[in-house]
């Protein structure tokens, strides 16, 4: 797999992963009372959830895309949806969004991360979205293609929450750099996003 197109699924992944959001809040709340390892079970209740809808994500497309048009479209549905995270995550750094872990999750954190995951609306809006666009550039390479593809995602989860839950706190997170590089992935996110879309439309 090219490294050009792992870079890619890395920033495309963190500019999600890093977003102000229930996963992120609740890794805050739960870490001043159980440590780094409640980051590290709700990125593994997370990654319970999202497997499923990869898989049927990469199946689904696996026996639809053997339409030149239909990958076309696909491409402009997905860079557009990737534009349009783009500019939340733009607009979330320059607001300065703050996340609030004052009241911790109710249960394990497995089954938070879980449900959290799950019960996001936005998680599933993104996988049939920018993440069915990655997706569909490695259904030519089987399920080898899909492993390495997710596994240059799910990492930065992993790294992300049990940080987070490290850090304990919103206090002990530094928002200038937080900010800083929300703007960065927004950015890049945006240029990815805005080329990949005039690419496909010369297709279309």
């Amino acid at each position: 797999m090219h490294p050009a197109f792992i870079l890619k699924v890395v920033i495309v992944s963190a500019s999600g992963a890093l977003a102000p959001g229930p996963l992120t809040a609740a890794s805050i709340a739960v870490g001043a009372r159980k440590g780094w390892r409640s980051g590290f079970g709700l990125a593994l209740g997370h990654t319970l959830a999202e497997v499923p809808v990869v898989l049927a994500v990469f199946y689904g497309l696996s026996s639809l895309l053997f339409s030149e048009a239909l990958r076309a479209w696909l491409g402009v549905l997905g860079c557009s949806s990737m534009i349009f995270f783009a500019a939340l995550t733009i607009r979330d750094a320059v607001k300065g969004v703050g996340i609030s872990g004052r009241e911790g999750p109710k249960g394990g954190v497995l089954a938070t991360g879980f449900a959290l995951t799950m019960f996001n609306p936005l998680f599933i809006a993104w996988w049939l979205s920018v993440g069915s666009l990655l997706i569909a550039e490695v259904v030519p390479l089987g399920l080898a293609g899909l492993a390495a593809m997710y596994l240059s995602h799910v990492w930065i989860d992993y790294a992300w929450l049990t940080a987070v839950a490290c850090a304990g706190s919103v206090s002990k997170l530094n928002p200038k750099v937080y900010r800083a590089a929300l703007l960065l992935l927004g950015g890049s996110l945006f240029y990815f996003g805005l080329s990949l879309l005039a690419t496909t439309v010369k297709i279309i």
